[in-house]
Parts: structure tokens; sequence; C-alpha cells
């Protein structure tokens, strides 16, 4: 199978860029593994073929609880880090040509220059705003089923409604994530080695000038 045009052309021109830092990897590699781990165990937790195919569901539940508590870990080790810190008030602000990026993709526009975008477009800010106040309400709603004894049993109810139709939205957002990147190689490559072609930046994130 013959890579995109645009892939061909960067890999051959040896002209990259920097856009990830070491730290920032790992801190996405292992979110996305314990990430993956929530996910699959609470499929095993709700789905009853699964279940009966996997059995140990004690095992299934502890596995579930402790990926949950350690999933902001990463994140928070990773602040130590500038550039994570940097890309996180990148994520943060969101300004006019954030906007118009914004439009031209409810309106399906791919002209050239129709949706300008720094280090991150408008899209990926969005996605990464509602994954991190997702995950926080996860915790929260978690917690509160897991340590019965200590909560009303109203708040318990409401807790598992919240938890369990948010998780499964969660489950539909990342595998939308995974399907686009999935579609760009390139995009994959910075985030698997820390560069991507110049080209490649500057189509895609023209207003990046770092």
């Amino acid at each position: 199978m013959s890579r995109p045009p645009e892939t061909t052309e960067e890999a051959g021109s040896g002209t990259r860029v920097g856009r990830f830092a070491r730290a920032e990897r790992w801190v996405h590699r292992t979110t996305a593994a314990l990430m993956g781990v929530c996910v699959l165990t609470a499929a095993c937790l709700y789905v009853p073929q699964l279940a009966e195919l996997v059995g140990r569901r004690a095992l299934v539940v502890t596995l579930h609880r402790w990926t949950g508590v350690a999933l902001p870990v990463p994140l928070l080790a990773g602040l130590a880090s500038r550039a994570l810190r940097a890309d996180l008030g990148r994520l943060n602000r969101f300004g006019p040509h954030d906007r118009r990026w914004l439009r031209a993709a409810l309106r399906r526009d791919r002209r050239p220059g129709s949706r300008p975008a720094g280090k991150f477009n408008a899209g990926q800010k969005i996605y990464a705003a509602w994954v991190a106040g997702a995950t926080l309400v996860m915790l929260g709603t978690g917690l509160m089923m897991w340590f019965t004894d200590l909560v009303p049993l109203v708040w318990r109810t409401s807790a598992t409604f919240v938890h369990d139709w948010l998780a499964l939205t969660l489950g539909i957002v990342l595998a939308g994530h995974i399907g686009m990147a999935l579609a760009d190689p390139e995009a994959r490559r910075g985030m698997r080695t820390g560069s991507v072609g110049r080209a490649w930046a500057e189509r895609q994130h023209p207003l990046w000038r770092d």
C-alpha cells in the first residue's frame, strides 16, 4: 500500500520540526494505556457475553477501580515538564481563529486557509477539555460507587447513572479520536517520534510558528 502523497513527500524531504517532547509522549502513552484498561474492564462488567467469557468479576472490578484512580497520575507527574505545561496553556486558549476553524468544520469547508490553527486546532482543544472534565466526573462518581458506606443511597444512585452514561459517551468519543488518528499517519508519527514534516505542519497548523 502506498502512503498518501503528502506523507511520502515529507518523509523524503528530511525537513522535520519538533512537536512533542519526550515527557509529553510518555504522558500520552501511559494515559492511553490506563484509559484502555478502564474501557475494557468496564465492557467486561457491563456486557454479559464478555463477563461470561472473562469471569473473575472481583478481579475485573479491582483492576477497573485502581486504573481509574491512577488515570490522572501521568498528567500530574508530567507537569514537571515545561513543554507539557506550555502545551496545556495553548490548549486552554481559545482565540478568533479557533472560531473560524469551527465554522469551517461545521460547513465542511476544506478550502486552503479556511481552517486556521495554531499548534492545536479548535477541535483538539474542545476534545482535550471535554476528556479532562469527563475523566474528573468519572473519577468522582466512581469513588462514590466504591465507598458505599460513606455516601448516601441517593448519591450512589445518581453517581451510578452519571458514571454509566458518561462512560458510554466517553467510549464513543475515544473511538472517534482513534479513528481520526488512524486517518492521519503524520499526526501519529508526531506523537510516536516527537517530530512532524514541515509541510504537514504548515498545511494543518499554519499559525504554529514555534
